[in-house]
C-alpha cells in the first residue's frame, strides 16, 4: 500500500520546529518509512514502494521530487524494464516550467513536490488525482499526506473533527468535490493543480483542467475517432499492465470490461491475466455468460464467484479515518475475495473498467442532439444527431429535435436537480446544503456553463477522481488500478463531443466501433447491463436490525439530516419499503460509519 507524507515549516518558529523535529525521528526510525526528499524545512517520506509500480522520482540539485508512476506521452509501448529515467533535460523541464512540463510530457499515477525558487513548498497533484491529496496543520507545520491514519500512528495529533456542513452537501450532491473535506481543518489538493504546502500562502495554479480539455473542438471524423480511441485506450491498458506480473481483471460480461481484457491481451500473455466474475441470484446479477464469451476469447481464465450472502453490513463500521466518506456498496460481498485471489494468483493489482459509463457516455439522453445544435447548428448532420439521440434517450423523434431545441440555450448550475432522487434527507437540510454549492462542488465545474448540456454533465461525472485506497481492507487489498482514467485516455474522450461518442444511437457507439473485431458480437451488440440491486436488498433485509439502530440512533438523525419519521418507514421490513429506499439506505449506513469512526465509536462494536 504505497503511501506518502511531507511536511514543511518555518526553522525559526521553535514550537513549528520543534514538532516538525518530532515528526521527521520518528519517521525516520520506522523501517517502513524512507525518506524520499528535503531541503531546508521541508521533508517528504514514502512507504510501500515497488519499483515499476510507485516509486520516485528525485529531481536534480535537491529541486523536488515526484511519487508514483510515469509513463512518456510519445512512448508508443511502456519500458520492458518496467520503469522509466528521467533524463537530465526532462527533469530540468519539469522544475523550470513549475511542473508543466510534467503535465504535457508524462502521464501516470504521482504527486509531485516542486519547491518554488525562493524554496517554498509546492505540491502538483496529477490530472487523474489518483494517488489521494490532503493538507492539514498542526501547530504550523503543513502536512501534505495520502492516508490520514498514518499521521494518527506517527503522532499524538488533536483529533479530527466532522465537518456537518460538508455531511450535508455530501448528501445532497453524492461527494464532494472541492477543496473542502468533511472533515475541519483539513483541505483536498485538487487533480492539475500546484499549490502552496503553507495553507495561507498563494492561491493554487491551476495547470491542468477537465473543462478546458472539454472546450476544445477536435475535427476528427467517426471513423479517424474510433481510430485514436482504439490506439490511446490499447497504449495506456498496456502502459499499466507493464508495471504487474501478474493481474486480476474483474470481468462483468459488459462492454467496458470486455474492451479492457481486449486491450490488456493484444500485449499481455493470456496466463498472467486472471478473470474474476461476481455474481448473485436476480434477473440484474448474473452475467456469467456473456463474461464466459469475453473470457473464451481472449483465452484468459475465469474464476466465477457468487456475492456473500451473508454479507454483514458491521463489517463497514471497520471503515479507515478518511477526510471524504467512502462508500462499500460496490464491494459489497466482494472485497474480501478480491484479495484472496490476487494473493492465490500472485497478482499485484485488481484492473477494473471503473469509468467507461461516463469516458465512453453511456447515459440514457438526447443531450447529444443538443451539444450538436449548439457546436454546429442546423445543418446537414443535425437530424441524424437527433435521431441517434431519439434512439439513445428512447425517445420519440420529435422529442428529441424539441429537446435539442430547448437544451441548446443550457446553461450548466451544478445544483440544479441535485437531490431530486434522495429521500430520506430533510428538506431543510437539504436546502441549507444546496446554498453551499461552491464551497463543495468542484470548482472546475462550476466554471463550466458554457459548455454544452452533454458535456457539461460528462465532465461533472469525470471531475472527481475514483478511490485508491480500499478504506475497510487496507494494506490487506491488492492495489486498486482504473486503465481508463489515464490522463491521454481522458483528454481524448473530454475533447470528442457526445454526438460523436453516441453515433448511431447506442451508448458506448464510438467505443463499440473502435473495439469491434476484439469484442464477441453479442458483447458489443448488448445494450442491456447488469447491476447488483436485488442483492443490495437482499443484504439490507437480512441487516435491518443492525440498520435500525445505526441510523435511527445516530449522528444524521441527531443533526437533524435525516427525516426520522421517513426512516422508520423505509426500515419497517415492509416488502415494498426496504427496495424503494435500499441504495439510499445503504449510503446513509457508509455515510454513519464513518461518523461513528470519525467520533471514536466504532472500536467497541465493530470489535
Amino acid at each position: 500500500m504505497f503511501r506518502y507524507i511531507g511536511f514543511s515549516w518555518n526553522p525559526s518558529d521553535p514550537e513549528q520546529a520543534d514538532l516538525a523535529r518530532q515528526l521527521d525521528e520518528v519517521l525516520f526510525a520506522r523501517q517502513a518509512w524512507q525518506p524520499a526528499c528535503k531541503w531546508s524545512g521541508h521533508r517528504v517520506y514514502t512507504t510501500g514502494q515497488t519499483r515499476g509500480v510507485n516509486g520516485t522520482y528525485l529531481l536534480p540539485s535537491n529541486q523536488g521530487v515526484i511519487l508514483g508512476r510515469l509513463f512518456r506521452r510519445q512512448d508508443s509501448v511502456p519500458p520492458p524494464a518496467g520503469d522509466l529515467e528521467l533524463s537530465e533535460q526532462e527533469a530540468n523541464r519539469i522544475v523550470h516550467s513549475d511542473g508543466r512540463a510534467l503535465i504535457d510530457e508524462f502521464w501516470g499515477r504521482y504527486v509531485a513536490f516542486l519547491p518554488s525558487w525562493t524554496g517554498e513548498g509546492r505540491v502538483l497533484r496529477d490530472p487523474t488525482g489518483t494517488l489521494p491529496c490532503y493538507r492539514l496543520r498542526i501547530q504550523g507545520v503543513s502536512i501534505v499526506l495520502s492516508w490520514l491514519d498514518d499521521l494518527y500512528a506517527l503522532l499524538d495529533a488533536p483529533a479530527p473533527v466532522v465537518n456537518w456542513e460538508a455531511i450535508a452537501a455530501h448528501m445532497l450532491f453524492g461527494r464532494l468535490g472541492g477543496r473542502e473535506t468533511a472533515l475541519a481543518g483539513v483541505t483536498q489538493i485538487l487533480p492539475g493543480e500546484l499549490t502552496p504546502m503553507e495553507p495561507r500562502s498563494n492561491a493554487p495554479l491551476v495547470l491542468w483542467s477537465a473543462v478546458d480539455v472539454a472546450r476544445r473542438r477536435p475535427q476528427a471524423d467517426a471513423a479517424t475517432a474510433a481510430q485514436r480511441l482504439r490506439a490511446t485506450t490499447v497504449a495506456c491498458v498496456q502502459a499499466w499492465a507493464s508495471c504487474y506480473e501478474a493481474m486480476v481483471l474483474r470481468l462483468s460480461g459488459g462492454v467496458d470490461s470486455a474492451i479492457l481484457l481486449g486491450s490488456l491481451c493484444h500485449g499481455v500473455p493470456p496466463q498472467r491475466v486472471t478473470c474474476l466474475n461476481y455474481h448473485s441470484p436476480g434477473s440484474d446479477s448474473d452475467e456469467r455468460h456473456f463474461a464466459r464469451l469475453v473470457a473464451q476469447r481472449a483465452g484468459a481464465q475465469l474464476i466465477e464467484r457468487p456475492l456473500d450472502p451473508e454479507f454483514r453490513l458491521e463489517e463497514v463500521l471497520n471503515i479507515a479515518r478518511t477526510p471524504v466518506p467512502a462508500n462499500y456498496i460496490g464491494g459489497m460481498g466482494s472485497i474480501h475475495f478480491d484479495a484472496e485471489v490476487a494473493a492465490a494468483h500472485q497478482a499485484g493489482a485488481v484492473l477494473t473498467g471503473a469509468g467507461g459509463d461516463q469516458l465512453f457516455f453511456e447515459f440514457r439522453c438526447t443531450w447529444p442532439a443538443a451539444d450538436y445544435l449548439k457546436m454546429r447548428g442546423f445543418d446537414r448532420g443535425f437530424l441524424e444527431a437527433a435521431l441517434d439521440s431519439a434512439h439513445l434517450g428512447h425517445v420519440s423523434f420529435w422529442r428529441a429535435l424539441h429537446r435539442a431545441v430547448v437544451d441548446r440555450s443550457f446553461r450548466g448550475n451544478p445544483a440544479d436537480g441535485a437531490g431530486r432522487f434522495l429521500t430520506l434527507m430533510r428538506a431543510e437540510a437539504m436546502e441549507s446544503a444546496a446554498r453551499l454549492t461552491e464551497r463543495f462542488v468542484h470548482p472546475g465545474w462550476l466554471a463550466a456553463t458554457d459548455l454544452p448540456i452533454g458535456k457539461f454533465h460528462q465532465v461533472g461525472a469525470l471531475i472527481c477522481p475514483f478511490e485508491y485506497y480500499n478504506t475497510y481492507r487496507r494494506e490487506a487489498s491488492p492495489e486498486r488500478v482504473h486503465p481508463f482514467m489515464s490522463q491521454p485516455l481522458l483528454e481524448l474522450s473530454l475533447a470528442t463531443p457526445t454526438y460523436v461518442l453516441t453515433q448511431g444511437g447506442q451508448g458506448r457507439a464510438l467505443a463499440r466501433k473502435a473495439f469491434a473485431d476484439d469484442l464477441p458480437a453479442e458483447i458489443a451488440a448488448r445494450r442491456s447491463k447488469g447491476g447488483m440491486e436485488e442483492h443490495a436488498v437482499s443484504v439490507l433485509r437480512r441487516n435491518l436490525p443492525f440498520a435500525r439502530e445505526l441510523l435511527l440512533d445516530g449522528h444524521l438523525a441527531k443533526q437533524g439530516l435525516l427525516a426520522r419519521e421517513r426512516v422508520e418507514t423505509a426500515l419497517s421490513g415492509r416488502p415494498s419499503s426496504t427496495a424503494a429506499y435500499v441504495s439510499e439506505i445503504h449510503t446513509c449506513i457508509a455515510l454513519e460509519a464513518w461518523i461513528q469512526r470519525i467520533a471514536g465509536r466504532t472500536g467497541r462494536r465493530a470489535g
